[in-house]
């Protein structure tokens, strides 16, 4: 009996000393090994973490060179635009419609010597669309030519308009204009300002 209990322990001692380490090593593995799959993992987990930074900073990087180039735009350098007056068109268009219909402001009277057209303060020109507001007549003037001192009003009441009965009273003189309506005259050798003249009636016809 005591025999056959010995070699019942040995027998049993002899496998689960066997078995024992085998087990174990199915469960924590040889140390020479590393582990075995925990090591692998561990290994994959590294490896998802570095991919997932290298792909953090490669977004980082890529944002930062979007913002770069954003500013870089060369839309954003600011030029500065010129805008055309928009009263340059309309004043050229004003003062041709002046020119057109502009009158004498202030109105002169000039010897032969005045040159004839629009008087202003800065173009000084005699006036030679006159008409008179009292007779409604228009003023006719005669260049290098002066009134004789027996002109009246009765000559030029019935002799207006006309040259060949006017002359029968113009003396020539150089330098002098002789105006006349069919109820005032004058003779003008300088340049002078119509409103110096307060009995003359006469204005500028232009319109």
């Amino acid at each position: 009996m005591a025999e056959d209990l010995d070699e019942l322990l040995n027998e049993v001692e002899s496998k689960f000393c066997r078995l024992g380490p085998l087990r174990l090593g199915l469960v924590e593995g040889p140390k020479g090994c590393g582990g075995g799959t925990h090591s692998s993992d561990r290994n994959q987990a590294e490896a998802k973490e570095n991919l997932r930074s290298t792909e953090a900073f490669k977004k980082e990087d890529d944002l930062d060179s979007l913002i770069n180039e954003i500013f870089e735009e060369p839309n954003f350098d600011k030029k500065p635009f010129k805008l055309k007056p928009k009263s340059s068109g309309n004043t050229s268009v004003r003062a041709s419609i002046q020119g057109l219909s502009k009158s004498c402001s202030p109105v002169y009277l000039g010897g032969s010597t005045i040159p004839c057209g629009i008087g202003t303060n800065t173009s000084q020109r005699a006036c030679d669309h006159l008409r008179c507001i009292a007779c409604d007549f228009l003023v006719v003037s005669y260049d290098d030519y002066m009134w004789d001192k027996s002109c009246d009003y009765l000559f030029f009441r019935n002799n207006m308009p006309e040259f060949h009965k006017l002359k029968t009273k113009l003396i020539k003189k150089k330098g002098t204009r002789a105006y006349a309506c069919q109820c005032s005259w004058r003779t003008i050798e300088e340049l002078t300002d119509l409103q110096t003249d307060h009995h003359l009636r006469w204005v500028c016809g232009k319109h």
